[in-house]
């Protein structure tokens, strides 16, 4: 965008509000000239004035006396940037120019602009960022013609925009007559079919008792607010982004740039340190800062471990086990794991059949397992209660992210919501599948179960309900094909209404499922020989993930890392399998645990850089990343002058430090 003819009276620094400070980037060079001054040439060197006040007395910018000596357009052959085809010049420069301005720079951006012959913005868009902010909704309105929204479905949403800011600002100034003329004239018009829902929420407004009423149920500050820049950012949207450039577009762009660095970064596991952040050099992780090296065995369970869970506070770890028995470890927050204490603080030996599920409390204050039909709540030392509602295997046992109590899933088809103290709240029978596994999203807004023997309700929408393959299908001669009886299935319900949102048919066996910190993925463990990854936004299939074996076994997987960005799992053939989540890349496959089937694994909500896994072998793998001393207390949030508090006792396992791929 060349800059328009020199004009003695324009001023070269001014802001929104025509006051040369830091800020979002709006001016022009020239305010006068309605024209856009798009010339992609730049070789002509009209002298412009820069740093000269209106009276001809030099200005002060940034610390510097301004000559008033003319700068000249500097000419370059060619229009792109570095010989790079992809780089324009021109958008280069003006993205320098307003990030000039964004941080205060303001003679700065000037000069450039007359050495560069481009300017910021026309003075078009100036003006019309100035009627909006102003609320000249009548001068706004008829520039975005001119502005290039020109497309008739975007010129009515933009209009309906401006008008619906119009028409709050008289409601809220009490000018009740004059926002129902909107309403009528302006509004009703321009909304489109989508926009006919808000129409009738917008005239519900005019019932509102005062204007803090009507804040609260607009969602909306009031026109003393920020609501008029987030007009011009949402009419961003129909304007090119060419003739009005998106507020801090360089920002935008960097920050684009940190987060493909990141997801390059396949072992990126280290957490946001502006300090240690550069532009200088890109971002990568280290592959020896990634948990690949047992430090720790625990060998206390005299049978076959089927299950591990941290606490939230990543001191304790919980193991299930078919010996009839779950032990709390003690997890020790030294540093150096060879004078560390793992101690098998305390044995819980009540339970009449093997365990197979367990899940701490949000406050970690009560521990609950599972051992066939009943659920066990204990104190961590004690048992409280005893529950016998289910008939079959309890299969899930899910506390609920807002503290209210917790959910349990079984294989006679039922889920269980109970409170706190284990009194039943609520009971969902007769569901579609046996639950083999479930998990409640962060967010607390779904239920996901997975199980088999599907048997579908009467009062099931069809139009919830996903299979794998068409009800009819071909089998090559023309002739139709029934499929086999789906019986594995994946539902996603609304935890609020215990309404089905989707229901999916899967070809194997489904034995866990885990969801991720942000509440957008499940992680569905898949026989034979696969895990799913599920987005449950989009409601689709987002990744799968191979390499590992389960054919026969129940097999967990989980989330780990400081972005959830790894997927780990256990495997059927004694191995541990960790994949890059965003790619499916394969990044390690860890050795160390005897024969037979690894279990379950759990990453540590404290500490990004230990998971625990368990095995058929009887034992207990802690995993970990070389760290240097202090680390581990810094990624524990905890001092390292805080005592220690934790004493001896069974179960004390000290392993060497090895670096052997993962063995010892």
């Amino acid at each position: 965008m060349r800059i328009p003819e020199p004009d003695n009276h324009s001023n070269l620094s001014s802001s929104y509000d025509s006051v040369p400070e830091a800020g979002p980037s709006c001016v022009t060079l020239d305010k006068a000239s309605h024209s856009n001054g798009i010339n992609k040439e730049n070789g002509h060197s009209a002298p412009v004035s820069n740093g000269t006040a209106l009276n001809g007395s030099p200005t002060m910018g940034n610390g510097l006396a301004k000559h008033s000596s003319s700068i000249p357009r500097v000419s370059l052959p060619g229009t792109t940037l570095y010989d790079d085809p992809y780089l324009d010049r021109e958008e280069f420069v003006r993205l320098v120019i307003q990030s000039l301005r964004d941080v205060g720079y303001i003679e700065s951006a000037a000069t450039l602009e007359a050495e560069s012959g481009y300017s910021l913005e026309a003075p078009v868009v100036s003006e019309f960022r100035q009627h909006i902010l102003r609320g000249a909704w009548a001068d706004a309105e008829p520039l975005l013609v001119e502005l290039g929204v020109t497309d008739a479905d975007a010129l009515l949403d933009a209009r309906f925009l401006i008008g619906k800011q119009k028409y709050l600002e008289l409601l809220e100034a009490r000018k009740t007559t004059a926002a129902l003329q909107v309403l009528r004239n302006d509004l009703a018009p321009y909304s489109t079919t989508s926009e006919q829902g808000e129409l009738h929420v917008l005239s519900s407004l005019m019932m509102c008792s005062d204007p803090q009423d009507l804040r609260r149920r607009a969602s909306w500050d009031g026109a003393s607010g920020i609501s008029r820049r987030q007009l011009l950012d949402d009419l961003q949207h129909y304007i090119p982004s060419s003739t009005m450039i998106p507020q801090r577009r360089f920002s935008t762009l960097l920050a684009q740039s940190r987060e493909y660095q990141r997801y390059s970064c396949l072992y990126h596991n280290s957490p946001v340190d502006p300090s240690s952040s550069s532009l200088f050099s890109d971002h990568t992780c280290d592959k020896e800062s990634f948990p690949r090296i047992t430090t720790t065995i625990l060998e206390v369970h005299s049978d076959e471990v089927w299950n591990v869970a941290w606490s939230h506070d990543g001191t304790r770890l919980a193991s299930a086990s078919k010996d009839k028995t779950a032990i709390i470890w003690r997890i020790g927050l030294e540093a150096e794991p060879s004078s560390r204490d793992c101690i098998a603080e305390f044995i819980l030996r009540d339970h009449p059949y093997p365990l197979g599920c367990l899940a701490w409390s949000l406050d970690d204050s009560i521990l609950s397992t599972s051992a066939d039909h009943l659920i066990l709540l204990w104190n961590t030392k004690v048992l409280m209660k005893t529950l016998e509602n289910h008939a079959e295997t309890v299969s899930a046992l899910v506390w609920l992210p807002d503290g209210s109590g917790f959910m349990s899933g079984s294989l006679d088809r039922k889920i269980i919501l109970w409170d706190m103290e284990g009194e039943l709240r609520e009971s969902w029978n007769d569901i579609a599948i046996r639950v083999t596994d479930a998990a409640v999203t962060p967010d607390v807004r779904r239920l996901v179960a997975v199980g088999m023997g599907y048997n579908p309700p009467p009062a099931l929408a069809r139009a919830n309900v996903r299979d794998a393959s068409p009800p009819i299908v071909s089998n090559g001669n023309g002739n139709a094909v029934v499929p086999r009886s789906p019986e594995n299935r994946m539902i996603i319900y609304d935890l609020k209404t215990g309404q089905v949102e989707l229901s999916v048919h899967m070809e194997g066996e489904l034995t866990s499922v885990k969801i991720s910190e942000d509440s957008r993925y499940a992680l569905i463990n898949h026989a034979p020989d696969e895990i799913h990854l599920w987005d449950l936004e989009e409601f689709r299939l987002a990744r799968k993930f191979t390499g590992q074996r389960q054919g026969h076994h129940v097999i967990r997987s989980c989330f780990g890392g400081i972005d959830g960005n790894f997927v780990v799992s256990g495997s059927e053939d004694r191995n541990v399998y960790v994949w890059h989540r965003d790619t499916g890349t394969l990044l390690e496959v860890l050795e160390g645990h005897g024969l037979g089937s690894v279990n379950s694994v759990a990453w540590n909500p404290r500490n990004k850089r230990m998971f625990a896994s368990c095995s058929d072998d009887n034992t207990i793998r802690v995993w970990e990343a070389p760290v240097s001393a202090g680390e581990l207390l810094r990624g524990l949030g905890i001092s390292a002058s805080e005592p220690e508090m934790i004493g001896k006792g069974k179960g004390k396992v000290k392993q060497p430090w090895t670096y052997n791929d993962g063995g010892l």
